[in-house]
C-alpha cells in the first residue's frame, strides 16, 4: 500500500486518478481548493481531502504542516490552467496578467510543492514526483496556439527534467507524463479519450517509473514523447 499525494483532485484527471489508486487500497491525499465543494471525493474510501490553492506559498506550506513528516511515495503534481481565453494568448494579442498566472499555476506550483514535500519523499521507499504536462509543451511541436499555455508547460518540462538530477540524490524518481487529449473541462467533450482512459494508462507509466530513467517524458499510452 503506497501514499499518494495527488494535486487537482476533484475532476477529471485527477478525480479518476484518486478513484483508481483508493480502490487499490492506496491511501490517497486529494487535494483541492476547495474541499466543501469536492462532492466526488466525500464518499471515496481510503481519501483524506485537504484544501491547497498550488500557487500560493502559504497554502502549500499550510498542507505541508498538516501533512506533517509523513512519508510520500508518490507526488502527482496534476492541477492546471488553461490560462487565459484562446484568444488573449496569441502572438499578437495577450493576456498578460493571465500568462503570469499560467506560469505561476502550470510551471512554478509543481516546483513549490516538489520543496514543500521533499522530505516526505525522501522517507518514503523509490518515492516518484509525477508532473502531469502536456504535448503542447514539446519544442519539436510547432503549433502556433495558446501561448501562455504552451509556453507554461514547456517550462514546467525543463524545471522538471533539471530536477530530477537533484532528486536522484534522495532516491526520488521525477517524470512528466503527457494524459493525451482528454474529455475534460480543459480538453472539451471533442477530445479523442475518456479521462478514465488517461487516468488508467497515467497509473501504469508511473508503476514503471524508476530512477534509471528518472527525467522521463512519457505519454499517458507508454511512449516516449520526444521534447
Amino acid at each position: 500500500m503506497a501514499t499518494v499525494m495527488i494535486t487537482g483532485a476533484n475532476r477529471g484527471i485527477g478525480l479518476e486518478l484518486t478513484k483508481r489508486y483508493a480502490a487499490a487500497g492506496n491511501e490517497v491525499i486529494a487535494c483541492c481548493r476547495e474541499p466543501d465543494k469536492a462532492d466526488a471525493l466525500q464518499d471515496l474510501d481510503n481519501v483524506q481531502i485537504c484544501g491547497v490553492t498550488v500557487a500560493d506559498g502559504d497554502s502549500v506550506a499550510a498542507l505541508a504542516a498538516e501533512i506533517g513528516d509523513r512519508p510520500i511515495d508518490i507526488l502527482i503534481n496534476n492541477a492546471g490552467t488553461p490560462g487565459p481565453a484562446p484568444d488573449q494568448q496569441s502572438a499578437l494579442q495577450m493576456d498578460f496578467d493571465g500568462w503570469a498566472d499560467a506560469f505561476a499555476v502550470n510551471t512554478m506550483a509543481p516546483l513549490r510543492m516538489l520543496q514543500a514535500f521533499r522530505e516526505n519523499l525522501k522517507a518514503a521507499d523509490g518515492a516518484k514526483a509525477i508532473t502531469i504536462t502536456s504535448q503542447m509543451g514539446a519544442l519539436d511541436l510547432n503549433w502556433p496556439v495558446m501561448y501562455a499555455y504552451c509556453s507554461s508547460k514547456a517550462a514546467v518540462n525543463k524545471v522538471m527534467r533539471m530536477i530530477s538530477v537533484e532528486l536522484a540524490n534522495d532516491e526520488t524518481a521525477v517524470a512528466l507524463i503527457h494524459p493525451g487529449y482528454v474529455k475534460t473541462a480543459m480538453g472539451g467533450p471533442d477530445a479523442e479519450i475518456e479521462a478514465s482512459e488517461s487516468a488508467e494508462g497515467i497509473i501504469s507509466v508511473i508503476e514503471g517509473v524508476s530512477l534509471e530513467g528518472t527525467g522521463c517524458f512519457m505519454k499517458w499510452n507508454g511512449e516516449v514523447h520526444a521534447w
